[in-house]
Formats: C-alpha cells, sequence, structure tokens
C-alpha cells in the first residue's frame, strides 16, 4: 500500500485518529479501502500462491508458476474483471502478507476456528486432507507413537498445527520455512516422518519412487479454501459467485482433470 505523504508532524496525529476510529469500530478489523472497489478500480488482483506445494502450486522446469491455484487464480480474475498478479508466499509469511495488504487473497487456506477470528472464507474448492507419512519399517498406529520419533513439517501450516496438536511431548518436531525444507530434510533422512498433505505426498512418491512415503495416521480433513482479510464480505462474496461461475462452466472441472487426474465432486469434500 502506498504511504498517504504526510508531513512528519501530522502523520502521528493521523495513525492516532485512525487508531482510535478502529477502536471504537471494534468488530470490523479497520482497512483503508475496500479491497474489491481496489479490485475494480485497479483492475489488478493480488493472489497470494505457494511455489512449493504441488499440485496446488510450484515453479515448473520453465520457471513460470504451475497447479491447481495457478490456473484457477486466472480463471477467478477474468471474472472479476481484474488481471492476477501471483504473488510468491511462505506458510510463515503469508497471513501476514494478507493483512499488511501485499495480497488480497490467498488460495490454499484451511478453515480453522483460530483462522475465523481474523479470516473470512470462500466456500471449498479443492479436497485435502493431512497425514503423518514415513517408511514402511516404521510402525505408527495412533498419535502416541510419535512419541521419540522427528518429524518434519513446514511451520505455520495446517500441517504444523494439526502434527503439534496430537504429537506427545518426546516427538522431535522440526519445522521448516516452507514445504521444499520439509520435503527435502525427510528425503534426505534428517527426520524419520514427515507431515503432508495427500496430494504433496503423492508427487513426492511419484518423483522419489525409491523412497518409502506410506501414509501412516490422518490428523485432518482440511479441504481448500481462499482466505481475505476479516470484514471483506464483498470480496468473498464475490469470489464465492466466481467459483460457482467456475464449476458451472467447467472450468474447475478442467483444472482437477490436468492436476489430479480426474473431476472431483464438490459434494465430496
Amino acid at each position: 500500500m502506498k504511504a498517504f505523504g504526510l508531513p512528519p508532524p501530522v502523520a502521528p496525529c493521523m495513525a492516532l485518529a485512525l487508531a482510535l476510529s478502529c477502536a471504537v469500530v471494534g468488530a470490523v478489523p479497520c482497512a483503508y479501502a475496500d479491497s474489491l472497489d481496489n479490485i475494480k478500480q485497479s483492475k489488478v488482483v493480488k493472489i497470494g500462491v505457494f511455489q512449493d506445494y504441488p499440485p496446488f502450486g510450484s515453479i515448473g522446469a520453465d520457471m513460470k508458476p504451475r497447479g491447481i491455484d495457478v490456473d484457477l487464480a486466472a480463471v477467478l480474475a477474468k471474472k472479476l474483471g481484474a488481471h492476477a498478479e501471483l504473488v510468491p508466499v511462505t506458510g510463515t509469511n503469508r497471513l501476514a502478507y494478507l493483512a499488511d495488504h501485499k495480497v488480497d487473497l490467498l488460495m490454499s487456506v484451511g478453515q480453522t476456528p483460530a483462522r475465523e477470528k481474523v479470516l473470512d472464507f470462500t466456500q471449498a474448492y479443492a479436497p485435502y486432507y493431512i497425514a503423518v507419512f514415513g517408511p514402511k519399517a516404521i510402525e505408527v498406529k495412533q498419535a502416541a507413537d510419535l512419541g521419540g520419533k522427528s518429524v518434519a513439517t513446514a511451520g505455520g501450516t495446517n500441517e504444523d498445527v494439526s502434527l503439534t496438536k496430537v504429537a506427545p511431548g518426546t516427538a522431535t518436531i522440526k519445522r521448516f520455512d516452507d514445504q521444499s525444507g520439509a520435503i527435502a530434510a525427510y528425503l534426505a533422512g534428517q527426520t524419520q516422518l514427515i507431515s503432508l498433505g495427500a496430494d504433496v505426498a503423492a508427487r513426492v512418491r511419484a518423483m522419489h519412487p525409491q523412497t518409502s512415503i506410506d501414509e501412516k495416521i490422518r490428523l485432518l480433513d482440511s479441504p481448500m479454501h481462499i482466505a481475505v482479510n476479516k470484514g471483506e464480505g464483498p470480496l468473498r462474496d464475490e469470489l464465492n459467485t466466481a467459483l460457482d461461475g467456475a464449476r458451472k462452466d467447467g472450468s474447475i472441472d478442467q483444472i482437477e482433470k490436468k492436476w489430479l487426474g480426474a473431476s472431483v465432486p464438490a459434494s465430496s469434500f
């Protein structure tokens, strides 16, 4: 967001006034302008996407972003009458990017009670569940079996939160800045297990067939939603309308067939 450019003596007063007005309003986070209005006026929608989260977002051999979220972002932007500006984010920085208006919305966000306090969510647009994976030789049938074992995860993600919630205190959770770091650590033998989304695990298994990565225990069913800042109801509603349109016109089916191998009925998640 551009600075107001106020003279130094005036800026603090304006900041204080803005803070007081936000405190009075209270129920809804204060924003300088409605995000949907900004998108309509600028004809640009800034969309936060992962670059290390296949099949949702990754970098291809041509060094261009690719994946479900990338393709869907283009479809949604068109329906909003805007150009999609893709902004790379990680699990640890993306909520801050949204709060600071560096992005207008985030793709691939799991809806949780904690997140509902600061975010508004669209309808789910893709299935997803999270589990602990590891070699066949390591037996894990319940959360208690994680005790004494090391588990890689991307910090700040649902993979991290759901793992931390059930892991006993004797488990060693090694958090990395992103999914790529967690996966690399597991493949290098730095951890015994890894917490991943099922789709990501399937992709890792396909790319590294010599590595055993079997599902151990499920942690969370977490279908993918689009998230906007709390109070951005107009933008959320517009995105829901766009998602409905994308499902009706077959755009989402085409994207799912391309990246998941088959279309997935929305009723299944």
